[in-house]
């Protein structure tokens, strides 16, 4: 048994309005399952794909008050795709944002809803990524984090240090999860996380059994009005085990 990254979820007070951003920004197509939900997956993809990892825009009353622990960076192929994509970006409604970064060569933006995402400077390991180079994820332990998440997925780990973490579909596509140490701990409920999915045929519950083994544990909500299950991984951050697809 085991599951894989399908989508991002994101919280937003304007779900369409953040999707139309989030589409642009990315060329993807916008749908919708319903009020308050904003889906965005690359046009003509066939889901559940590894070649991306969708995003899912969900309306939410909360605001944002707290520097996100879940983020995207972009990718670019050239110095000067990365400042045209910064314009546009700009142009879209996304700002520059400071969270401490200094002198870096990668560009460090808000969306319109103040979420922080980087957009980096051309690397060859993001060249055949799609737009998405990364989901990145703040931790106090990446090598935990490797550890639970590498178990959790059939993703491939790539590179484990006391700093930093990656790993990829193991079919080698699509976008890589990063963990990065930070010194900072998780305060709130998250307005971005994971969203893992089993393979069709495996069996919900035995796979919530086996991430609780992992080390998985419950996040207190009330989870009855809801066909999927919320956890929380080793460091706190809630992610959704949705049904077998």
């Amino acid at each position: 048994m085991a599951t894989r990254l399908v989508q991002i979820n994101m919280k937003a007070r304007d779900d369409s309005a953040l999707g139309r951003f989030w589409a642009e920004a990315l060329g993807w197509g916008v749908d919708s399952e319903g009020p308050g939900v904003t889906n965005l997956e690359p046009v003509g993809f066939s889901y559940p794909d590894p070649v991306a990892v969708c995003i899912d825009i969900v309306a939410s009353p909360e605001p944002k008050t707290v520097k996100n622990r879940v983020h995207l960076d972009l990718a670019t192929t050239s110095k000067a795709h990365q400042a045209q994509l910064v314009a546009r970006l700009r142009d879209l409604g996304a700002t520059l944002a400071d969270v401490g970064q200094g002198d870096v060569p990668w560009t460090v933006m808000a969306d319109p809803e103040g979420n922080e995402f980087c957009v980096v400077e051309p690397r060859a390991v993001y060249q055949d990524t799609g737009p998405i180079a990364a989901v990145v994820v703040d931790c106090t332990d990446p090598r935990e984090m490797a550890r639970f998440w590498g178990q959790a997925m059939d993703w491939t780990l790539h590179e484990v240090t006391d700093a930093y973490a990656t790993m990829r579909s193991a079919k080698g596509v699509g976008p890589y999860l990063e963990f990065i140490r930070t010194n900072d701990t998780k305060t709130v409920w998250n307005r971005l996380h994971l969203d893992v999915r089993p393979y069709p045929g495996d069996d919900m519950a035995a796979e919530e059994a086996r991430l609780r083994a992992l080390g998985a544990t419950d996040p207190g909500i009330d989870q009855t009005a809801i066909a999927w299950t919320v956890l929380a991984d080793p460091e706190g951050n809630e992610f959704c085990l949705l049904t077998p697809r």
